[in-house]
């Protein structure tokens, strides 16, 4: 609860500041009513060690949310939610603590998933799972290992800048799917970002990344087809828009240089996730039958096949929308 706190007590003061609405624009935490705690924490008997915790947020009106980005505006509008989210958000540890870095990323914000997003961290459990070979899935997958074989050096070379300090770490969501941004009902515009429960300090390319990941799919995240698969280039280059409108702000030349590069990484990362995971048996992710895991994985690698065909085009979209912005600012 530290972490979501702080996070909405900077963000509070930044709309407030810019003119904005905070108990529209960001979420407002209820107190409990005896001892003022952020959360309450529900013991099921006393003799048991599980525990329940609930946190409550007050109703933000007239807001909905939606599960797809099925237009061109709904995009834009999340990727610029997104963008302001991160820029509202880039000064919070260097106020106190000066830059980021690897090293001290937990000086104020916790790491609340650690590994999460370091590929490194993602190749140890799948070597392991390879070695192990629990319930004798090998064969089966030799395919779907061989190509994730072919990307191993990219995605851990892509990581190194992250852990050199090369790449800069920043207060970022971690979970930015559509679903978890509040839109105004009237003239559906973006107002809010929810959902801070893994709010942590990463890159924030992993954010780009998965929103690109989960919004600019054809399909779904585990269709048997991958003939359905393909990344939607109008809805990439909507969201690039709308969070380079904001993201020209603070980015720097290498977080430009590899904003497309991110859906590639975080698409991989999560087929590496799923494969691991069927290798060893579905031990992780729920699954409904017995090849889900599979499926999941071809399904993820499917769409990593058409980041990789429409990638030129992709980092054209970025640079073409990042000079526009900072051109159109510069004028004013």
């Amino acid at each position: 609860m530290n972490n979501i706190s702080l996070v909405i007590e900077h963000l509070r003061g930044k709309i407030a500041k810019l003119g904005g609405n905070p108990d529209r624009e960001t979420l407002s935490i209820v107190p409990t009513i005896n001892d003022g705690k952020l959360f309450y924490k529900l013991i099921e008997n006393q003799d048991s060690e599980n525990s329940q915790y609930w946190t409550m947020f007050k109703f933000i009106e007239n807001t909905t949310t939606h599960e797809k980005a099925d237009s061109e505006e709904l995009a834009f509008e999340g990727g610029k939610m997104i963008g302001k989210f991160q820029n509202m958000l880039s000064d919070l540890v260097s106020e106190s603590h000066g830059n980021i870095t690897y090293e001290n990323r937990e000086c104020i914000i916790k790491d609340v998933l650690p590994g999460f997003h370091n590929i490194k961290f993602r190749f140890e459990q799948f070597d392991q799972a390879i070695e192990r070979n629990i319930v004798n899935r090998l064969e089966e997958v030799k395919d779907e290992i061989g190509i994730v074989e072919n990307y191993r050096k990219e995605m851990i070379d892509f990581w190194e800048l992250v852990e050199s300090n090369k790449i800069p770490l920043r207060i970022t969501h971690n979970d930015t799917k559509l679903s978890n941004i509040l839109f105004d009902t009237e003239t559906n515009k973006a107002c809010c970002l929810i959902d801070l429960d893994t709010v942590m300090c990463s890159t924030v390319l992993n954010d780009f990344g998965d929103a690109i990941r989960s919004y600019c799919n054809t399909s779904t995240e585990d269709d048997p087809n991958t003939q359905n698969i393909h990344l939607k280039m109008d809805i990439f280059e909507s969201f690039t828009n709308g969070y380079l409108s904001e993201g020209y702000k603070f980015l720097t030349d290498i977080e430009i240089e590899y904003l497309a590069f991110s859906a590639k990484y975080i698409t991989f990362e999560q087929a590496l996730r799923f494969l691991t995971d069927y290798i060893n048996g579905d031990t992780y992710y729920k699954t409904t039958y017995p090849q889900h895991n599979l499926i999941r994985t071809r399904a993820q690698l499917a769409l990593l096949h058409s980041i990789q065909m429409n990638f030129q085009s992709m980092n054209e979209k970025v640079l073409d929308h990042h000079q526009h912005h900072k051109t159109h600012h510069n004028r004013d």
